[in-house]
């Protein structure tokens, strides 16, 4: 039987401000903050561990400015009641360096168990199933994996475990041949002995750092290497412990994606709403194209935004608040920001119009819809106008600029 005092903390790593495969959009605001579906990006990590029984504490860490959280950790916190806090690092430590860097005060409730999440994953966050396999396995860690195809598991990190005990037995990072079609999704379950690995590690990198002082010629290769508190959770703690009765796995069966590009961050909205379908129809518009909006699939409607009856919305929309939908107007696969306009019978298919963007009427703003691609959905960054008959296919435009004409697979700049 599980302690009724049991705590378990959960830790979800932000990352820092480059976000340079996510502008335009990173331009405006830290990317876990970027809506999908809605709300933020870092919003559905953080909901879900309100499923975890006995949570105690949520911990977001990351490089930004403290105070471009500040407002949303103190929002969320009164939402979930439940105590969310945003930890500044003073540089890079990677992931199980960030872990360890506030491993005291991540260690005040005295944690039976430490959930681990990296932000810029899409599923549905299994938590509590994972917790329960954890503590059957009887490790220090556990890992959420899902199967892909063999040709793109070479874009995340392959992992071979044991089909009846679950053990992690082979852990590589983005190999060149072929490993497994397992891969990593960035979800972890630890108990504290994770901190005793990374300590590890860092004690090993000193000690070598020792040796090398004390020969010049090392010395200057040793300049190349990483600093010792620099721990990767993959390369410096999966791969060493796979294979020693430590580390075990646990599959998902349901969707997973990794959301490092706009394109991404569109496909990752739709599967939001998708679930929403199921765990909270709420949210979702309606429309019955009278007195309201026509809805077509899953549609998420902020309560400010003002759209006009006439309107056929979905499916995969997401229209964010203060937006201005007016008369005519056809949204299809796309995310409206705060404050748009989209004036009479325009189309918005395949795109993502930011903050404070005007569309004009009778345009198009459009693309093939290919999440992959550099060009694959067209990107509108804040306060764009397009003017009134203007077409806009496979392209993106930086802030603050006026289209008076027809463009197609060019990035304005």
């Amino acid at each position: 039987m599980v302690s009724s005092v049991e705590k378990v903390i959960a830790v979800i790593m932000v990352g820092g401000p480059k976000g340079t495969r996510f502008r335009p959009l990173s331009l405006n605001l830290p990317k876990p903050l970027f809506p999908l579906a809605g709300h933020p990006m870092v919003h559905h990590p953080i909901t879900a561990c309100k499923t975890i029984p006995n949570l105690a504490q949520i911990y977001l860490i990351g490089l930004f400015e403290e105070r471009e959280f500040a407002l949303y950790v103190s929002s969320i916190s009164n939402e979930l009641k439940v105590p969310v806090r945003y930890l500044r690092e003073d540089k890079p430590h990677g992931s199980a360096g960030g872990l360890y860097n506030f491993r005291d005060l991540i260690m005040e409730d005295n944690p039976s168990h430490i959930f681990l999440l990296n932000f810029d994953v899409c599923c549905s966050f299994p938590l509590p199933g994972m917790l329960e396999a954890h503590r059957k396995y009887g490790g220090i860690g556990t890992v959420l994996v899902i199967k892909v195809s063999a040709e793109s598991a070479n874009q995340f990190g392959e992992l071979v475990a044991d089909p009846t005990t679950k053990e992690l037995l082979h852990y590589t990072e983005k190999p060149e041949t072929f490993v497994s079609d397992q891969i990593n999704c960035g979800v972890y379950v630890f108990t504290p002995d994770i901190f005793t690995a990374i300590q590890d590690v860092i004690m090993h990198r000193k000690d070598r750092e020792s040796v090398f002082l004390s020969t010049l010629v090392l010395l200057c290769f040793f300049s190349r290497s990483l600093p010792p508190d620099f721990v990767r959770l993959d390369q410096d703690i999966l791969s060493p412990l796979a294979g020693k009765k430590q580390l075990y796995t646990y599959e998902t069966l349901d969707f997973w994606e990794q959301i490092k590009t706009p394109g991404m961050s569109l496909k990752c909205s739709s599967l939001y709403l998708t679930q929403f379908r199921v765990a909270s129809p709420h949210l979702l518009a309606t429309g019955n194209g009278t007195t309201t909006a026509t809805i077509v699939g899953d549609v998420y409607v902020h309560p400010s935004a003002k759209i006009h009856p006439t309107a056929k919305i979905g499916p995969n929309v997401s229209v964010s608040a203060n937006a201005r939908i007016g008369a005519g107007v056809r949204l299809v696969n796309c995310i409206i920001l705060d404050d748009v306009e989209i004036k009479e019978n325009a189309i918005v298919n395949h795109s993502i119009v930011g903050w404070r963007s005007s569309i004009g009427k009778w345009s198009t703003v459009q693309a093939v819809g290919d999440y992959n691609a550099k060009l694959g959905i067209t990107i509108l960054g804040e306060a764009v106008t397009v003017e009134d008959e203007i077409v806009v296919t496979n392209s993106i435009v930086l802030p603050n600029e006026t289209l008076n004409v027809s463009v197609q697979d060019e990035i304005i700049l």
